[in-house]
């Protein structure tokens, strides 16, 4: 936890305890490594939580002011900005240095009016009302979560967010016919509240073709469109700026695995004896279901000359415990040996009626063939691959894609580099977990320092995001360190 002061009261210390993951979510995105990582989040927190504490001990005024989460976030850029000037910019992301030093990042410092849409619409609403929009859409967390931190009525929350957007496109589209614009951008502004106003509306050609040349106006539709699921990235792009895709990203996972972890607290959380009762039933039912296999299997295997002693082995070999998923220790009774078993009511099919031979022929039977020697006989056996690429194409749009990659190794790795091939063209941009670089169609992803480390059986997973010109195939010939991957 950062060098800061003990928390003033239990808010704060709720306060901190809310905050913490989200500033080193973002420091982690904005530096090279987990130890810098901590070191931009401790410093960032402290710097962010004094502001937060100046402010509220100032004599208030109707000043305008971020939510918690987005001021501290806010505070990582600040001190990224600072570590670049003070020469310790080789412990930042390269790309976030790129940025620093570029027109986009000034204009978050620059003349108030010529500062993100989405920052001044913001900074302009209630602070309540922005902190509720902040934490449904950027933060990910559902509703009732967002309803028990704010103390709402979780029966009206959903209500309440909808009014939330629409006061922030009210405040976005001020803000837009604040900004200094020329004459033809002014003449499209109530055009361009009225459409983005409402899902069914259609965009005229006229304004269309504008929004596709002027900036301004483009980044202002993004910020008005109630609809269509833009608000998210409207709201981190225009507020923290670089890494914003990014960090929705992380965070909409992190929420998925808050929500997968336990069972809820409070009311309707199971009891450790409701839990036992249940894994107790569980088990029940999964030796119920091994013992109906078997001796379905039993049944299935006697009339075709199955003897009775074969029948038992086969009905003991089918009745092992079934392990439950979630249990990755092997059972620590040996299993017996396949070869003792006849193989041959399972492997070689029996017809269903008998054919007639000459087996009560006094002659002896023929020998059997040699098996051939030759290498034709028996087909070469493929090489197994140790490791399973999933693919999932998380978002898409006109000239745009965003996406996550898992991999499962069977065998530890100390290090680890994944390529592939795109088959259209596609280009990466914005990675997450992973560095990134392209020549051609093949992109080659290496580890960061902090997942370098994987166990047998462990998975990998990082993101990007990329761009499109008309196809958007997926990637493949995965290969993690040369070696060729299988697909799922």
């Amino acid at each position: 936890m950062p060098d800061l002061s003990p928390p003033q009261d239990a808010a704060e210390a709720a306060l901190f305890a809310e905050c913490w993951d989200a500033v080193l979510s973002y420091a982690d995105l904005c530096t090279a490594g987990a130890g810098t990582a901590h070191q931009l989040a401790d410093e960032a927190f402290t710097l962010g939580m004094r502001e937060l504490r100046a402010a509220q001990g100032a004599v208030r005024g109707r000043t305008a002011r971020l939510p918690v989460v987005p001021q501290l976030l806010t505070a990582v850029r600040e001190t990224a900005a600072g570590w670049e000037s003070a020469g310790k910019g080789h412990q930042l992301d390269p790309d976030l240095r790129l940025w620093l030093n570029s027109e986009a990042a000034a204009r978050y410092t620059g003349p108030p009016l010529g500062r993100p849409i989405a920052l001044r619409g913001l900074r302009d609403m209630p602070e309540a009302d922005a902190t509720l929009l902040w934490l449904a859409e950027v933060e990910s967390l559902p509703l009732p979560t967002v309803a028990r931190r704010l103390g709402l009525d979780p029966l009206t929350t959903g209500a309440e967010l909808d009014q939330v957007r629409v006061l922030f496109h009210d405040r976005c589209h001020r803000a837009h016919r604040d900004t200094p614009l020329d004459a033809e951008c002014r003449s499209y502004a109530r055009l361009l509240d009225a459409v983005t106003r409402s899902s069914g509306a259609e965009t005229p050609e006229d304004l269309s073709r504008h929004l596709a040349t002027c900036v301004p106006c483009a980044e202002a539709a993004a910020c008005l469109r109630l609809h269509g699921g833009g608000v998210p990235a409207a709201l981190a792009g225009g507020v923290i700026g670089w890494g914003a895709l990014a960090y929705l990203e992380r965070r909409r996972r992190a929420a998925e695995v808050r929500l997968g972890v336990g069972a809820p607290s409070g009311a309707g959380a199971r009891t450790d004896d409701e839990a036992a009762r249940g894994r107790v039933l569980r088990g029940s039912l999964l030796a119920a279901a091994g013992l109906l296999s078997a001796v379905a299997l039993g049944v299935s295997l006697m009339p075709f000359g199955t003897t009775p002693d074969d029948a038992d082995v086969s009905a003991r070999d089918d009745q092992k415990p079934i392990a439950a998923p979630d249990t990755p220790h092997p059972d620590p009774t040996p299993a017996p040996s396949r070869s003792a078993a006849p193989a041959t009511t399972r492997t070689i099919p029996v017809p269903a009626s008998p054919i007639p031979t000459p087996t009560r022929s006094r002659k002896p039977a023929p020998p059997a063939p040699k098996p051939s020697a030759t290498p034709s006989a028996t087909p070469a056996p493929s090489t197994p691959t140790t490791c399973r690429v999933a693919y999932h194409l998380d978002d898409e749009w006109s000239d745009g894609f965003q996406a996550s990659l898992r991999i499962t190794t069977d065998t530890p790795l100390s290090g680890w580099q994944l390529t592939w091939t795109f088959p259209d063209g596609q280009h990466i941009g914005q990675t997450w977990d992973a560095t990134a670089h392209q020549t051609g169609a093949q992109v080659t992803a290496e580890a960061k320092s902090y997942n370098r480390s994987v166990a047998a059986q462990g998975t990998i997973a990082f993101g990007f995001v990329g761009t499109h010109d008309g196809g958007n195939g997926a990637p493949r010939a995965f290969r993690l360190n040369g070696e060729p991957c299988a697909n799922g």
